[in-house]
C-alpha cells in the first residue's frame, strides 16, 4: 500500500508562485513515475507533467514548462511542483500520482487526496 500525501495548496493571486509538494509512503518509489495531474471544476483529470528516476525522464502533459517545473527527491520519496505566474485557468484541485508509467490518469496507480489551488484575478 503506498500512501501519497500533497501539501502547499492555497488561495493566491494572479502573478503569485505556490509550491505543491508529495510525500509517498508504504514504499521507495524510486522505479515508478511520479507526477501532478490537474482537475478543474467540470472537467476531466489531466496529466500536467511526471518526472521518472533521473531529471532527464521529464514528460509534459498540458502543464506549461515555462511556469511550472517538477523535481523529485529520490532518497525522501516525494516530488514537488514549483508553480509560478499562476494564473485564474490554473484554479484546479492539484492530485499527485504514481505508476509505472503516467501519460494520462488511466495509467496511475496510486493517488493522493489532492490539494486545491485557487488564482484570483
Amino acid at each position: 500500500q503506498v500512501d501519497l500525501v500533497e501539501s502547499g495548496g492555497g488561495s493566491v493571486q494572479a502573478g503569485a508562485s505556490l509550491r505543491l509538494s508529495c510525500a509517498a509512503s508504504g514504499r521507495p518509489l524510486d522505479n515508478f513515475v511520479m507526477g501532478w495531474f490537474r482537475q478543474r471544476p467540470g472537467k476531466e483529470r489531466e496529466l500536467m507533467v511526471a518526472a521518472g528516476k533521473s531529471s532527464s525522464r521529464t514528460y509534459y502533459g498540458v502543464a506549461d514548462p515555462g511556469r511550472f517545473i517538477v523535481s523529485r527527491d529520490i532518497a525522501k520519496n516525494t516530488v514537488h511542483l514549483q508553480m509560478n505566474h499562476l494564473k485564474p485557468e490554473d484554479t484546479a484541485v492539484y492530485y499527485c500520482a504514481a505508476g509505472w508509467v503516467l501519460t494520462s490518469a488511466q495509467d496511475a496507480q496510486w493517488w493522493g487526496q489532492g490539494t486545491r489551488v485557487s488564482v484570483s484575478s
